[in-house]
């Protein structure tokens, strides 16, 4: 894999695009195709795109405004802002979610999220965990959890899921973001929050 490669996989499954990309995965499972109406499904990917994705990309525009920001946020102490508002930005979502009767797997990964992201806020002030792959972490626990709660096996969906984190985790250690530890703390933690989270709430 090329660092060109590298840059353009990163960007694709980066953490602000992950969860979009995983709802819109996870409701063409066929899982829900029966409970969800197009215009529900619609609502929802709205929804989670304006507050995982649209939201936190502005913020992260309007800091990298001040010259003394790093947009690529290289440095732990760069994150601390992103992840504070992105935090804010999923309750919001969970909010949102909450008020109409969905299933509740979408605002239980929202609500897991925040708690994923408050723990990543916690342990960047002194170390380097990959956010990349506490995302793919994250995505990876919902369909696990989705699929043993429910009695299902969307394996082709959790192939796709276990391949981009794979995919993901390659490139970030080809980039030298980070070091083996930090890419296996960022994918554990994610896992591990979101997990428990969805399948007994």
């Amino acid at each position: 894999m090329t660092q060109k490669t590298a840059k353009i996989i990163s960007l694709i499954f980066h953490p602000i695009l992950l969860p979009v990309l995983g709802f819109l995965l996870l409701l063409n499972t066929g899982l829900y195709d029966y409970l969800l109406s197009g215009q529900a499904k619609r609502y929802l990917l709205l929804v989670v795109f304006f507050t995982t994705a649209t939201l936190p990309l502005l913020s992260i525009a309007m800091l990298a405004l001040n010259p003394k920001f790093d947009f690529l946020m290289r440095e732990r102490q760069h994150r601390i802002v992103p992840l504070v508002l992105s935090s804010v930005f999923y309750y919001i979502g969970f909010v949102l979610l909450s008020r109409i009767h969905f299933l509740p797997v979408f605002k239980l990964f929202m609500i897991g999220s925040v708690l994923l992201i408050v723990a990543l806020l916690l342990i960047s002030v002194k170390w380097n965990i990959n956010i990349h792959m506490a995302a793919a972490g994250a995505i990876t626990a919902t369909f696990f959890a989705v699929s043993f709660r429910g009695g299902v096996n969307p394996e082709g969906a959790l192939v796709i899921i276990v391949l981009v984190s794979g995919i993901t985790g390659t490139a970030q250690l080809m980039l030298e973001k980070n070091n083996i530890l930090q890419l296996a703390a960022g994918y554990s933690l994610g896992f591990l929050i979101l997990y428990p989270v969805i399948y007994f709430f």
